[in-house]
């Protein structure tokens, strides 16, 4: 994809973003990897349902602008994105963003853990909680890094959900992952409580993840964080 094309797809996945009602007002940010120590990032202070081509920003590793209409600027988040793709050469993109039911375990403090569901197993597996960070300090990219080397899919707590791919509708995809598992295993918590699939067959489907469905990223296998 050449540069302007990229600059669409990001619009259409913050569109979505806002439509899925993952993001209000200005929450929210997306990240995209172009080129050696180049990315571009959507800007801060405007709603993702707003955003269109010419309002994202250009930017190096430092996070210093390259590029950008007058009065534009990135996120502060934007440390978060950069330490993810320090952290990981296989990155291509990173979405933040606030999904209503995983963030509601984010807050509630309750790692997505649960290995109950057939596709979550296969494509994110259990979703850790980095620890709290205030916004646009250093506390939220060094929460996260430790967890960067095993997940592509992370709770903030009290804040909302990191995703990773090596691609953005990758990273997109992810998100909706989570959001729908989320929904799942509240549902499932309402009926009586969740019911994870035997060890056995998690292990084959995570060894299916690679030799079968080939996908990218990392994966953290079998990993509870809830000490259940």
């Amino acid at each position: 994809m050449n540069e302007q094309e990229i600059r669409e797809q990001i619009c259409d996945v913050c569109h979505k973003m806002w439509q899925q009602g993952w993001v209000a007002a200005n929450d929210g940010n997306v990240s995209v990897k172009i080129g050696e120590d180049l990315y571009l990032a959507t800007p801060t202070g405007i709603s993702k349902s707003f955003i269109t081509p010419e309002k994202l920003i250009k930017i190096n590793g430092k996070g210093e602008v390259l590029e950008a209409l007058e009065g534009y600027r990135p996120s502060s988040e934007i440390k978060m994105h950069l330490r993810c793709y320090q952290e990981r050469e296989d990155v291509g993109a990173v979405v933040h963003a606030h999904p209503a039911t995983a963030t509601g375990f984010a807050c509630a403090h309750v790692p997505m853990d649960d290995y109950a569901m057939i596709e979550s197993v296969i494509a994110i597996g259990s979703v850790p909680i980095a620890p709290y960070g205030t916004p646009s300090t250093d506390e939220v990219p060094e929460g996260i890094a430790p967890f960067l080397k095993e997940h592509d899919v992370i709770l903030l707590e009290n804040h909302g959900a990191l995703t990773v791919g090596c691609d953005l509708i990758t990273a997109y995809y992810r998100m909706e992952t989570l959001e729908l598992t989320a929904k799942i295993m509240l549902n499932a918590r309402l009926l009586g409580g969740v019911k994870d699939i035997s060890r056995e067959n998690i292990d084959r489907l995570v060894t299916m993840r690679d030799t079968t469905y080939h996908v990218t990223g990392k994966h953290p296998g079998y990993k509870k964080y809830s000490g259940k």
